[in-house]
C-alpha cells in the first residue's frame, strides 16, 4: 500500500475510466486526478506552494495510476520536469510499492505549505496564463470543440453567460 495521497481515490478512478470509456482525450482523464488535488488542498489535508505544483502533482498521479498521458515536449519544460514525468509513466506500467518514510517525508513537506493554491483566484490566475501562452487559433479550435461537445441546452446557457459578459464589458 502507498502512503502520502499518492493513491488515488476510487471515485477519481473510476471517473477516469469513464472518461477513457467514452473516449476522452488522456488530458481530460488526468483532469479528474488534478481535481481531486485541488479537492485535496481545499479540504486541508496538504497544501502546495503553488497552483502548478498543485497540477503537477495531479498529472504525475494520473500518469502513475495508467493514464497515457505523454511526456512534454522537448523545449516546453525542463529537462528536469520531462524525467520525472518519464519515471512516473513507466510507474503506471510497472508499478512499485513507495516506501513508506518516503511517503511520510512528502506529505509532511506539503503539509508545511499554504493553501491559496487552490483557491479560485488562483486557479483562475494560473489558467489565464496558460491561455496567454496558446496561439489566438488554438484557443479557438478549443473553444469551438468545447462547444460541439456541450449539448444544445449547455449551449444555450453558455451563449446568455457570453452575451451577459459582454453587456458588462461595453458599460465598463
Amino acid at each position: 500500500m502507498r502512503r502520502f495521497s499518492d493513491m488515488p481515490e476510487q471515485t477519481t478512478l473510476k471517473r477516469a475510466r469513464a472518461a477513457k470509456r467514452a473516449g476522452r482525450a488522456p488530458s481530460t482523464q488526468a483532469g479528474e486526478f488534478v481535481r481531486e488535488e485541488i479537492d485535496h488542498i481545499r479540504e486541508g489535508k496538504h497544501g502546495a506552494r503553488s497552483t502548478k505544483q498543485a497540477i503537477a502533482i495531479g498529472l504525475s498521479k494520473a500518469r502513475k495510476a495508467g493514464v497515457k498521458l505523454p511526456v512534454p515536449k522537448k523545449g516546453t519544460t525542463s529537462e528536469r520536469t520531462r524525467r520525472a514525468a518519464k519515471r512516473a509513466l513507466s510507474e503506471g506500467r510497472h508499478p512499485h510499492k513507495t516506501s513508506s518514510s518516503r511517503g511520510r517525508a512528502t506529505l509532511k513537506a506539503l503539509k508545511r505549505e499554504g493553501h491559496s493554491a487552490a483557491s479560485k483566484k488562483a486557479l483562475a490566475r494560473q489558467a489565464r496564463t496558460s491561455a496567454r501562452k496558446r496561439s489566438a487559433s488554438s484557443r479557438s479550435a478549443s473553444a469551438r470543440q468545447a462547444a460541439r461537445t456541450k449539448g444544445p441546452a449547455l449551449r444555450r446557457s453558455a451563449a446568455r453567460k457570453a452575451a451577459a459578459t459582454r453587456r458588462r464589458r461595453s458599460e465598463a
